[in-house]
């Protein structure tokens, strides 16, 4: 098969990754791609909201689509008018993760528990942004003082929800009409500081298995989260095709859902695919079909660029990523670019490094003894990453 890959984060990279190992892959493109994809697959500068025509010249087999922004604007709509098939919902299905108020209502409509909706905001709640955010939509307020500051940075439309206790998991499914099948779940880290300080960001890092969710949990949450909301978008006429993402908190009244996204997650599909041990290329191109994976445990910790989240970091030299690489991590490019044939910091979130082991504190170790060899001015991380 040849396979064409839609953005140039460290998701996409991963992605890329895990499609290389499969005996079913001809070729292996990617748009635009970055400097760790382009050691897998061929890179094309091309934007990923334009990546249609450059799969139709391309004649690919299959467009994986990354980023939740070009699904939104319909690019999955896009490519199957040109007759390409793709893995990716519609934009109709993809409003699931663009638009909180259509979501909201469609998990209603399914009898899948969720956030109250708060008639006035008041502390403690959460405000969240309707639209698309890039993971930093979302403002978590205690006190009237953090309530002023996210009505101050939030722009309408936004929503009041309750604020839910408890821990967080994330839950993938891929998904084909009411069909679905689930990876395990894994769980990420949206502060940018130790002990979940400071302000929300993408992600600063993930690990699977969970202590608290068995793998072979995944299927009775696709029972009461995934299906219903498949079959209420099925019920609307906007049938999902591709990967469902639920972020979930397990609160003392039970399951309830945080969010729902589009596609697969960044960084949860860092630590997921070292785990797989079935061939991810022709689930993606096939339709759901049981997710086999290892045993062992996967770590991701993300190095973020100077100024993170409030602003990427351009230009900087990165050093040691093949030092790390060397030490049995896997080290995913996110926001890097080659200057003069320098490897430097392009974006927020740098670099994802990977350890994997047969426990997570052995994965932990891994990753962190991996970390530890790259280097870079204004390099941030976190130290608590799946500790504990």
């Amino acid at each position: 098969m040849k396979v064409l890959v839609v953005g140039s984060g460290g998701r996409e990279h991963a992605l890329a990754w895990s499609i290389s190992q499969s005996p079913s892959l001809t070729e292996l493109h990617a748009a635009p791609g970055n400097p760790g994809i382009a050691e897998l697959a061929h890179c094309h500068p091309v934007r990923a909201d334009d990546a249609a025509s450059l799969a139709a010249e391309l004649r690919v087999d299959l467009v994986v689509v990354g980023p939740e922004g070009p699904l939104v604007a319909g690019l999955a709509d896009e490519l199957r008018h040109r007759g390409l098939a793709v893995f990716g919902p519609s934009a109709a299905a993809a409003r699931i993760e663009g638009s909180k108020a259509f979501a909201k209502d469609v998990m209603d409509a399914a009898g899948v528990a969720n956030a109250r909706t708060l008639a006035a905001a008041e502390p403690p709640c959460v405000v969240k942004a309707d639209g698309l955010a890039a993971g930093k939509g979302v403002w978590v307020c205690h006190t009237q003082s953090e309530l002023d500051e996210a009505l101050a940075a939030v722009s309408p439309p936004f929503h009041v929800e309750e604020l839910l206790e408890g821990p967080e998991l994330s839950l993938f499914a891929v998904a084909a009409g009411e069909q679905a099948c689930a990876f395990p779940a894994a769980r990420d880290y949206k502060r940018i500081g130790d002990g979940d300080a400071g302000p929300n960001t993408g992600g600063m890092g993930s690990f699977s298995p969970l202590p608290d969710v068995a793998d072979d949990e995944a299927d009775e949450i696709l029972d009461t989260v995934h299906r219903p909301v498949l079959r209420e978008l099925a019920k609307r006429g906007m049938p999902f095709q591709g990967l469902l993402y639920a972020g979930l908190m397990r609160t003392p009244d039970g399951l309830r859902v945080i969010e729902f996204n589009c596609r697969f997650g960044d960084p949860e599909t860092q630590s997921l695919l070292p785990r797989l041990e079935t061939d991810l290329l022709p689930i993606l191109a096939g339709g759901p079909a049981p997710i086999g994976v290892s045993a062992g445990a996967a770590v991701t910790v993300v190095l973020a660029g100077r100024g993170y989240p409030e602003r990427g970091d351009i230009g900087t030299p990165i050093e040691g990523v093949a030092d790390a690489t060397a030490t049995g991590a896997h080290v995913f490019h996110a926001g890097t670019a080659l200057h003069d044939g320098r490897l430097v910091t392009n974006g927020g979130r740098v670099l994802n490094v990977v350890g994997t082991g047969d426990t997570v504190e052995v994965a932990r170790t891994a990753a962190y003894r991996a970390v530890d060899r790259i280097h870079f001015g204004g390099m941030q991380f976190r130290r608590d990453i799946a500790n504990g």
